[in-house]
């Protein structure tokens, strides 16, 4: 997993705080933000690590960001480190696709915003995949199982282990393997017939 890991005092911490920001606790928010900025950077900076160069935006401009739109949240209904992070994986993937729109608006036919899916399970294999291509696809695969999409979140942009993505979904590991599987499969199809290869 990419994001790094807390001392267990620590985690202890985060979950009380989480608790407390889930109660209303508007000042929670911000005795959150140290405790988890460096594991929110690590998401945002593997993000780009996947690239193209030639983007405009940044990791840091995007975990601002991100932190910012949780702020904004009237309530938050995390459990622990991991729910927050697979929050702000979500929230992220949202503000990189709404990044993506505007630039294609601005500049045609720039191809700084594909990705790599394969990356995940093989970082050496290559196969670059259109965000916004991609956005389109997580939302038909949500709109019929909800789970499946959640655990691409977890797995492509909070960099989640199956095990960890597991914990944080409620399932096995073996059924997080399957569904894994299938998802990556299903994605693959649905990516290569909206691209016609």
């Amino acid at each position: 997993m990419a994001v790094t890991g807390n001392s267990g005092s620590g985690k202890l911490d985060i979950t009380r705080i989480l608790k407390h920001w889930s109660a209303g606790d508007r000042d929670a928010a911000q005795r959150l933000a140290p405790l988890v900025y460096e594991d929110m950077y690590t998401i945002a900076r593997s993000y780009f690590a996947r690239q193209q160069p030639g983007h405009t935006l940044q990791p840091t401009a995007i975990v601002n960001e991100t932190y910012l739109k949780l702020l904004n949240q009237t309530s938050i209904k995390v459990s622990d480190r991991k729910h927050f992070l697979a929050l702000a994986a979500k929230i992220m993937r949202q503000l990189l696709v709404d990044h993506v729109r505007t630039k294609r608006r601005e500049k045609r036919g720039a191809n700084w915003d594909r990705i790599s899916l394969s990356a995940v399970d093989d970082p050496k294999h290559d196969q670059n995949i259109d965000l916004l291509i991609l956005d389109e696809a997580l939302k038909e695969l949500s709109s019929f199982d909800e789970r499946k999409m959640a655990l691409v979140e977890l797995r492509f942009f909070a960099e989640m282990s199956l095990e960890e993505a597991a914990d944080v979904l409620g399932i096995s590991r073996a059924t997080a393997s399957r569904e894994w599987r299938f998802t990556r499969a299903w994605l693959s199809r649905k990516v290569g017939d909206v691209e016609g290869s």
